[in-house]
Order: structure tokens, then C-alpha cells, then sequence
């Protein structure tokens, strides 16, 4: 076996399960370490800054990720395209993706800094944010897009790595990177004294330093997908290949975070304190979908790859060994994390009142995580096979469209956090089943080559 073949992994044969058990956990053990980036940051200005640093912090994710989602969406049409061409062994092709992914990723990069640094302000406004939170939470954003562009390199190189089935490698620059974090952000805010600002100039260093190692490994990697600097172009039918597919994920995953920008707002009007716990309930939220997210990369690639190789049945197969590994891993999360609740919120603050809050939203949304089990998988299982146009029309029906009518009209007829904070769930419920119709009529059909 050559030493490219030892860091990739195959999928077109051998046992699904542990293929899809295998990939997904670096991938979980990696995105443990990357969600520890804005969590650490939450945890020290809550501990060491104030409640209203914690909701200026926490208020800001939905911004950010209107901005970056889109890129994001971009970053999993380039995995399918790259996973493809590596799956049916074509060498030309993958080379050719590699080097477009790439040259795609500087010329945006310039582009979604500018964009984050002008509309970070607008989307403060848009999220009526509180007077007292509202100095901190423009501090953060401007340092953080200011920087952002690291992010941005190290997502699509590390997507590059995933999509020829390598999820160590990016999994060992996480780990470093989110040790990194931790000791700059203690430094920058507990001996420095930055506050706010001194989480945003840890997170982005780190982001760099995560940015500049996946660069190093893909030009010194020797293998089909390593980064010959020469060859760096744009060739235009990948490119046209790539946006058929990530430009409908980075859509409605950008429409998806614009449209929380609103329901943030609706947040909001409770208060400091209910923001705050908003944001320690999000801090959680986003950890224990992990293995769900996992799994859901995870079989993006598996049915990328199994489709390449023109194995309709075996890419069919692994969706639903991975629908079964989501939900089990859904059920064994929800009970020890809820009965933790406490326990768990007061690593963000002491505060009484955000605790209070922070159980509450626990304890209110977890139940629900089954449903997003069906969503998640189903609906990166269709974008592995080149699909992204219906994942995102229902995605964006039930987490936009549904959801913001949802919460108009319950904020005129019983305005309570516990009726708001519902929006999401049954926002994830109706995804489900619309994805469920949809993929027990249509299963996998590839209408194009990708």
C-alpha cells in the first residue's frame, strides 16, 4: 500500500458500517476541537468578563454564519466533485478539482472579509441588538472577518482531504489549533486584559495557524490531490460543477443563519440574561450535534465515492446505516446532557438567572434532536449524489419560510421563550418528513454527471 493510499480510505468496498463508524469519528474528535474555538471564547468572557460579553459573543454566530454558510455550502460542492473524480479513479479530473478548489478559495476569501466588515453592522441593527450588548458584539465581529479568511482556507483544504476519505490529518491540526486557542484566549483575556476583543484575536490566529498547516500538507503531499502552486487556475467546467452543486447548500445555508438573525431578535427582547442563556443552551446545542454533523459528512463522501464507482446500491445502503448510527447517537446523548443541564451551564457563568435559562432551552430542545437526525443525513446524502437544489428548497421551506411565520404569529398570540424557542424544532420535524417524502420516492437518482 503507497503512502497516499495509508491516509485515504476507499469506500467502494469493504464493511459500510465501519466505514461510515471509521471516517466519522475524526471527523467528530475534529469538529469537538473546531466548536471549542467559539466555546472557550464564550466560557472565558463569561467567566472573566461579563454576562453581557457572553451575549455579545454568543449573538454573534448567526451573523457570522450567514456570511461564512455560503462558503461553506461551496466548500461541500467542491467535496462531491473531488470525491467523484477519486472515486471512479479518474487522475486528470482530481487534479483539476484540487487546483480549482483552491484558486476558488483565495479570490473569495478577499471577497467574504469585505462582505462580513460591511454588513456586520446592518446585521446588528436587523437583530435588535441591546444597547449594553452592542459595543462588545461589533468589537468582536470586526476583528473576527477582519481574519476570517483563515477559516476559509482551512475549511476547503481540509475538505479537500476529507473528500479522498483523509479525516486524520485535519483532525491533528484541530487539536493543535484548539489548544492554541485556549491559551491565547487565557492570555489575551485573563492577563492582558482584552476582554472581547482578546477572544477575537486568539480565535483568528488560531484560524491562520490551522489555514497555513492543511496548505503545507496538500503541497507536500505525494499523490494525485497534492497543490502543485504552478497549476493553481480556475478551469471552468469544474467550476460550473462545483456551483451546480454547493451553490444551492451555501444558499440556504447563508439564507438559513440570515433568517436566525430574525429569530435572534425575537430572542432579544427577553433580555441580557435570556440571550445569554440563549447562547450557553447554543454552546451545548452545537457539541451534542456533533455526531449527527459527523456521520452526516460522513456519508456525503460515502455516497460521492460509491456513485463515482457506479455502486448505486451500496451508496443507498450506507444512507441508511447511517440514518440508524444518527439516531442511536441522538438517544444515547439526550439523557445524560439533559439530567447534566445544571451542571453544564454553570461552566459558561454563575449567574443565577442565565443558568436558569441556559436548563431551560436544554431541557426544551433536546427531545427534538431524533428529527434532525432524518434531515441532516437524507439531505447530505442527496448533495453526495450531485442533488442540492431539493435539499435546499425544503430546507429552506421549513427553517426559513415555516419558521418565520411560526414565529410572527406566535409573538402576537403567546408571546412566551418557550413558545419562540420552538420554532426550531418543529422547523427540524417538518425538514424531516418533507426529506423523508422526497427520498422514499426518489432515492439517489443522479440527474447529471457531476
Amino acid at each position: 500500500m503507497s503512502h497516499s493510499q495509508t491516509k485515504t480510505r476507499n469506500m467502494t468496498e469493504g464493511n459500510i458500517w465501519m466505514h461510515l463508524i471509521l471516517f466519522a469519528l475524526p471527523l467528530l474528535i475534529g469538529n469537538l476541537f473546531q466548536q471549542l474555538y467559539n466555546t472557550v471564547d464564550s466560557i472565558v468572557v463569561g467567566n472573566f468578563v461579563s454576562k453581557t460579553a457572553l451575549a455579545a459573543v454568543g449573538s454573534t454566530d448567526n451573523i457570522i454564519n450567514t456570511i461564512i454558510g455560503f462558503f461553506s455550502g461551496l466548500a461541500t460542492g467542491a467535496g462531491v466533485v473531488i470525491s467523484h473524480s477519486f472515486g471512479s479513479g479518474d487522475k486528470k479530473a482530481l487534479h483539476r478539482a484540487v487546483h480549482t478548489t483552491i484558486t476558488l478559495t483565495f479570490v473569495l476569501s478577499i471577497f467574504f472579509t469585505i462582505a462580513g466588515l460591511l454588513l456586520a453592522p446592518l446585521f446588528l441593527k436587523l437583530m435588535a441588538t441591546p444597547e449594553d450588548v452592542l459595543p462588545e458584539a461589533s468589537a468582536y465581529l470586526r476583528i473576527y472577518f477582519a481574519g476570517v479568511s483563515g477559516l476559509m482556507v482551512y475549511n476547503m483544504g481540509s475538505g479537500i482531504l476529507r473528500a479522498v476519505g483523509d479525516s486524520r490529518r485535519p483532525l491533528y491540526i484541530l487539536i493543535l489549533c484548539a489548544v492554541t486557542n485556549i491559551v491565547l484566549d487565557l492570555a489575551f483575556v485573563v492577563y492582558l486584559g482584552a476582554g472581547v476583543e482578546g477572544v477575537a484575536y486568539a480565535t483568528i490566529i488560531s484560524q491562520w495557524i490551522s489555514a497555513i498547516l492543511v496548505l503545507v500538507i496538500l503541497t507536500k503531499e505525494q499523490s494525485d490531490y497534492s497543490l502543485v502552486w504552478k497549476d493553481l487556475r480556475i478551469d471552468k467546467r469544474t467550476t460550473l460543477s462545483i456551483l451546480r452543486i454547493g451553490f444551492p447548500a451555501g444558499l440556504q445555508m447563508a439564507i438559513t443563519s440570515f433568517s436566525n438573525v430574525f429569530v435572534q431578535s425575537y430572542i432579544n427582547q427577553f433580555g441580557s440574561s435570556c440571550m445569554a442563556g440563549w447562547t450557553t443552551y447554543g454552546k451545548l446545542d452545537k457539541f451534542c450535534l456533533l455526531p449527527i454533523q459527523s456521520l452526516g459528512l460522513s456519508i456525503t463522501t460515502f455516497v460521492g465515492q460509491n456513485l463515482g464507482a457506479k455502486k448505486m446500491e451500496r451508496a443507498r445502503k450506507g444512507t441508511a446505516y447511517a440514518v440508524i448510527l444518527s439516531i442511536g447517537a441522538a438517544l444515547v446523548l439526550m439523557m445524560p446532557v439533559m439530567a447534566a443541564a445544571p451542571m453544564l451551564a454553570t461552566l459558561f457563568t454563575k449567574d443565577p438567572e442565565v443558568i436558569a435559562y441556559g436548563v431551560r432551552f436544554i431541557r426544551l430542545m433536546m427531545p427534538f434532536y431524533v428529527a434532525i437526525s432524518f434531515n441532516q443525513i437524507l439531505g447530505n446524502a442527496l448533495r453526495g449524489a450531485g442533488n442540492s437544489v431539493v435539499p435546499m428548497i425544503l430546507m429552506m421551506s421549513s427553517f426559513i419560510v415555516f419558521r418565520q411565520i411560526y414565529l410572527f404569529a406566535i409573538s402576537h398570540i403567546y408571546n412566551t421563550i418557550t413558545s419562540v424557542a420552538l420554532g426550531y424544532p418543529f422547523g427540524w420535524i417538518l425538514c424531516s418528513v418533507l426529506l423523508l417524502i422526497y427520498y422514499g420516492k426518489m432515492g439517489l437518482t443522479v440527474k447529471k454527471e457531476v
